[in-house]
């Protein structure tokens, strides 16, 4: 297989190969380029990915590395190690012209004034595999003061975060400074939304330890669901018992409640209650990329790719979807009765995974003239934890909970890391965090690595403050 050169202007598909074009480095695009690397023939096709990182986010395990179980550079996969024989184009597509086989990229020297910095790459075959996006309302306030958690660096951000706001309950003599400091809202009752709290509750609690002014019982959780329980994938009575669970925490879980406003650091439910807080979470669901409305591609009526069960897309060649950003019909549910929708599979990791081995085998079968396969998957189960050696799990129809539960969701996400490099270096974390304490260090400057030198520099210019970036 040669490797493509991607360079800024516009860059047509070799004659003497096809390209295929992957669009998203998550699951489905990292997998797929992996499985096509391996598989294709020398000068059958080359691979070209276009991610608007260079790395893979394993999202599981964002709430331990919030935590600080896990080292963040191990939550994620290097795109251009693991992808050795592919092109890595870091930016983000912005359009796709399938009729002309040609995506619209902007990369990182993007420059809207100069008009420079995009890149029209022509392609063959196209896996479109963006992901999806966080959900979010019209709430007052939100986009000012909500913090998402959807990526690696809103992980660590949020891992500061709270242990800054413990840092200002206990230097202040304000009691309302106090008490909004020690009050966090999570808003979202799913797997993020749940994962996080319990893994960030249990690093807050064991924190409180070493503020002498500050008392585990001070502090206040509060997880905010829309419906009337959290957790549907485990079942309905696993869910019961994570509530359960989370409330003898004297975390308050608030089931049929929405977040009506968060403006001037108060969040405002919808059964009337206020509280005064500096940590508002967002994890309430995702929505499908905007680049497929920027495609002429067809959607379903919730902006998702309509694929067949071959993965590709309906009443289109040459087009493949997975993950998100598709609707894949799951053939393991049955025919549908009359007048019935289709059955789909749920948009989770552990459909992307198999979604992408399927996807990539059709495509050398697309190529060489071969039959095609339909992705066929029973669903496994689900598992979550609640915090350090808790959790629930329903697979297979078996339910777990506690310390097996959690033990299992470990073992599980363990095993679907990439690389065996990657999967010994988070064993390696945790053992080492069984054997020594917590580290409980806040890095917030971070996030803004260059304040101290812009306020030094500024200084020295006649004590002008530094602008924000």
């Amino acid at each position: 297989m040669v490797k493509a050169e991607i360079s800024p202007g516009t860059t047509p598909a070799p004659a003497h190969n096809r390209r295929i074009l992957v669009v998203g480095g998550g699951y489905v695009g990292m997998y797929t380029a992996l499985r096509l690397q391996r598989k294709l023939r020398r000068g059958e096709a080359e691979v070209v990915v276009v991610s608007p990182d260079p790395y893979m986010t394993y999202q599981p395990f964002l709430p331990e590395a919030a935590a600080g179980n896990i080292s963040p550079r191990h939550v994620v996969v290097p795109l251009r190690r693991l992808l050795d024989k592919c092109a890595i184009l870091v930016g983000e597509a912005t359009s796709i012209d399938h009729a002309n086989r040609t995506a619209t990229v902007r990369t990182l020297s993007y420059d809207e004034e100069r008009r420079t910095g995009t890149v029209d790459v022509h392609y063959d075959e196209l896996v479109l595999a963006p992901g999806s996006v966080s959900r979010t309302l019209p709430v007052p306030g939100l986009a000012e003061h909500g913090i998402g958690f959807k990526t690696v660096e809103e992980a660590i951000g949020l891992r500061n975060h709270v242990i800054e706001q413990l840092d200002i309950a206990s230097s202040t003599r304000d009691p309302a400074v106090r008490d909004a400091a020690l009050t966090f809202v999570f808003v979202g009752g799913g797997f993020a939304g749940v994962e996080a709290l319990g893994e960030l509750e249990d690093m807050a609690r064991y924190a409180t330890r070493y503020y002498h002014n500050i008392k585990a019982e001070d502090l206040k959780w509060i997880l905010v669901e829309a419906s009337d329980r959290i957790l549907p994938e485990v079942g309905e009575e696993m869910g019961r018992y994570a509530v359960r669970e989370l409330r003898a925490r004297n975390i308050d879980v608030r089931l049929e409640t929405r977040l009506d406003s968060c403006e001037d650091r108060v969040a405002v439910l919808s059964d009337g209650t206020r509280f005064p807080t500096r940590a508002v979470i967002w994890t309430a669901g995702v929505k499908p990329h905007p680049l497929l409305a920027a495609t002429d591609l067809p959607l379903d009526k919730r902006g998702r790719l309509t694929c067949a069960a071959t993965l590709g897309v309906e009443g289109t060649e040459h087009a493949w979807a997975a993950g998100d950003a598709a609707s894949v019909p799951d053939l393991t549910a049955g025919e549908p009765a009359a007048g019935e929708p289709r059955q789909e599979c749920a948009p989770n990791a552990q459909h992307a995974v198999r979604q992408a081995k399927i996807l990539a085998g059709n495509i050398l079968a697309s190529l060489r003239g071969e039959p095609l396969r339909d992705y066929r998957h029973a669903y496994a189960g689900s598992v979550a934890s609640l915090g350090l050696h808790k959790g629930v799990a329903y697979i297979y129809g078996r339910k777990l909970k506690g310390y097996p539960a959690w033990l299992m969701h470990r073992g599980y996400h363990l095993s679907r890391v990439p690389t065996f490099n990657r999967k010994a270096r988070v064993l390696s974390e945790w053992i080492l965090s069984g054997l020594f304490k917590r580290e409980i260090v806040s890095l917030g400057s971070l996030e803004h690595p260059r304040a101290e030198f812009e306020l030094a520099a500024g200084g020295e210019a006649g004590g002008k403050p530094p602008e924000e970036n």
